[in-house]
This record gives structure tokens, sequence and C-alpha cells, in this order.
């Protein structure tokens, strides 16, 4: 983030973010992002406390998947616990002049929105790669893919992801090329995965087509790829709901490294960030629409919320 052109060039990012001549003019616009996100960040929270809910009363799904979703789940409850409200405290601050506040809170707000970032893509890469090898292992998926060897990969997915925003403290500018080339690897390895998945379940129909001419097809088969197939959407939607989230902020930030800042390019990276933060509202929602059992039991939790039994 450093290396600006002009009398900027060795200034540092906090130093650009939180100065008074950054903000000349858009203060009011800096207000608006942050009152919006508070809203955002009690959606966020509350959502995913509910979806936490609902997939511990949950049985009837995979050990292993339903472990992966609670990860994504939990990283989603702590933008909206942790990260989304330092950000607004760091716009706040920021309106109000409040420099040397301002930095702290920006250093804080960058390092927690980098590591829960770095959490959701990796688990959405690991979500991807578990759906193809259910579809390539078959009925030896349940023996390879086990709750123990998940959750080692989750510990794995959260130590790496708490280690990686140390980039930011040697090097600022490092940490923004970091998380574009993070979202780029996620974007290739899920378009991968689901390349693979889709061209396998299109052999698998034609197939299916021809064993039903002759009458050799079991419906007990047929249900076990549409579930499957349900699953791999399911998963698919939180894919492309994160890279539609998170690829403008990529883009913000690249044009962060190669062109002068300026107001106009804080508040582009300040409505990035929004639509990041977004996407933690926007899960809970999708897990609702696409996983039924969810779905369900998120509405047994808001009914017995809401309707409490006599007896309690």
């Amino acid at each position: 983030m450093a290396n600006f052109s002009g009398d900027r060039k060795y200034e540092t990012c906090n130093q650009l973010f939180c100065s008074e001549e950054t903000l000349t003019g858009i203060s009011e616009e800096l207000t608006f992002f942050a009152v919006l996100n508070i809203p955002l960040s009690v959606t966020a929270f509350l959502g995913n406390i509910l979806i936490q809910v609902a997939l511990h009363k949950e049985s009837s799904l995979h050990p292993p998947t339903k472990l992966l979703l609670r990860s994504l789940s939990v990283s989603d409850l702590c933008v909206g616990l942790i990260s989304e409200p330092i950000t607004v405290i760091t716009w706040f601050s920021a309106v109000k002049e409040h420099s040397d506040f301002c930095r702290y809170a920006l250093n804080s707000s960058v390092i927690t929105t980098f590591t829960l970032g770095t959490v959701s893509l990796l688990t959405l890469i690991a979500i991807s790669v578990d759906r193809l090898l259910a579809l390539l292992l078959g009925l030896r998926y349940r023996q390879v893919v086990t709750l123990k060897r998940t959750r080692m990969n989750v510990i794995a997915i959260w130590i790496i992801s708490i280690i990686a925003p140390s980039v930011y403290f040697l090097n600022s500018h490092l940490t923004l090329w970091c998380g574009n080339i993070g979202i780029l690897i996620c974007l290739v390895i899920s378009t991968i995965c689901y390349t693979k998945i889709f061209l396998n379940l299109r052999y698998h129909h034609t197939q299916v087509q021809d064993h039903v001419h002759h009458g050799q097809v079991s419906q007990a088969n047929q249900l076990n790829i549409a579930r499957y197939r349900k699953a791999v959407y399911s998963a698919l939607w939180l894919q492309l709901t994160l890279v539609a989230c998170y690829l403008p902020q990529s883009i913000a930030g690249t044009l962060l490294i190669n062109r002068e800042f300026s107001p106009s390019l804080f508040l582009a990276l300040c409505f990035t960030s929004t639509l990041v933060y977004f996407n933690s509202s926007l899960n809970p929602i999708l897990y609702c629409w696409n996983i039924r059992e969810v779905r369900q039991a998120v509405k047994d939790t808001i009914r017995h919320l809401c309707c409490p039994s006599p007896s309690q």
C-alpha cells in the first residue's frame, strides 16, 4: 500500500486512510457506509447464530460436511460480531478526525477481516473438494472423509488464517497481493472441482438414460444422485456468492496498488468492504434456501423462541 505517486510515495496505508485530506468532501458518504454496516452486522450475527443452532440440531447431514458448514458459519458470525463493528468504528473515528484512534482501529479491522476472509475462502475450497470426493469415491467416501480428518483440516484452516495477517505488519502492500492471489486461487480450485463434478454428473445422466431404456436403473440410485446434485448446487451457490462479494474488493485493491490514492478510490474501498461484509448476512439465507433440513430446523428454532411451550 506504499509506493503511491507524488508526495505520498512513502506514506503508509494508515496515514492515507485516516488523514483529513483524504476525507475532504466525502464525510457524508463515509457516514452512510458506517451506518449501513450496523444493521448488516446485526443480521450477520443473529442469522449465523440461528444457523449454528440449526446445524447443531440437524442430524441427517453427513458430519464432515456439517462441520465445514459450521466453520463457515462461525467465520460469518465473527464478521458480524467483531470485524464489521471494528470497521464501523474506524469509519466513524475517521469522520470525527480522531486520526490516532482511527489508525489503531484500522489495523484491527484489516487483521480481523483478513483472518475471517481467509477462513471463508479456505473453507469453501474444502467444501468444493469434499463434494468432488463424494462423487469420485462413491461408497468409499465415508471411509476416507471422516469426521476426525475433517476436524483436523478445519483446525489447520483456522491456524493458517490466524497466522496469515502477520504479513500485514511486514508489508501492507504485500497484504493486498496476498488477498488478490487468495481469491484467484480459490476461484481456480473451485472451478476445477465443480467442472469435474458437472462433467461426471452429465456422464452419469447419459448412462442412466441408457439404463432406463433397458429397465436396469434402480429408484434408490436415482434418489442418491438427485440428493447429491442438490448438495452440489447448495455448495455452488455459496461459492458464487462469495466470489461476487469478494471480487470487487480484489479489483479495488489492485487499483489501490497501481493508482494514486484519492477520495473516490477510498469510497470504492468502503463500498467493496461493505459488499464483503454483506456476504456474511447473505450466507444464512442461502443455507435456508438450499438445504431443506437446515431451513426446517431454523423454522423450528424461531417458532420455539417466539412461542415457547407452556411447560417452559
